[in-house]
């Protein structure tokens, strides 16, 4: 993030209120390359993340006007990117392929081809599970939050983070304890 954004906040947020293209400006550069990573660990492919990227912008465009400057900048920037990507999850409804990964081709394989690294393994996860993972794992989100964000309950985010922490386990070949 720019720190020179960070320095003069306020002001920048002041000016971004009534419109000043120069302010929007700089919180788009300043937020712009955290906002795509997030969206990038959420989404499956770099278009999707691209698209994320200027949906959130519009809507911070939109709505600086009701941000009350409680908590931090980025904390209310990655709430609306990571709003705008899980709609975007939604809006694809990709296909769940945690069932076709979890299929058992009847041979025991070595256990050098079984292991790969985390991102491959993120990869296999389903839309939601990855989503609920990176929410809550990398970005520090609640259960609460996160069900909110997805119109879910709490259950369902721990038990979709569960089932996408046993998956990742195996995947990742250490030995799975339930």
């Amino acid at each position: 993030m720019d720190s020179s954004l960070l320095a003069n906040a306020e002001t920048v947020v002041a000016r971004a209120r009534t419109g000043d293209p120069e302010a929007l400006g700089a919180l788009y550069r300043a937020f712009e390359i955290p906002v795509y990573n997030l969206a990038r660990r959420i989404c499956r492919t770099t278009e999707d993340a691209e698209d994320v990227l200027q949906e959130t912008f519009l809507e911070v465009c939109r709505s600086i006007g009701r941000y009350r400057e409680e908590g931090s900048l980025w904390g209310w920037v990655r709430t609306i990117a990571a709003s705008k990507a899980l709609m975007r999850i939604r809006r694809n409804k990709y296909r769940d392929t945690d069932e076709l990964h979890d299929q058992v081709t009847g041979k025991r394989q070595d256990d050098h081809h079984l292991r790969m690294d985390l991102e491959a393994a993120l990869e296999r996860l389903s839309e939601t599970s990855r989503a609920v993972v990176w929410l809550h794992d990398v970005e520090g989100y609640t259960h609460e939050e996160i069900a909110s964000m997805m119109g879910k309950t709490a259950s369902f985010s721990k038990s979709q983070l569960a089932r996408a922490h046993a998956r990742l386990r195996t995947w990742l070949g250490e030995e799975v304890v339930l």
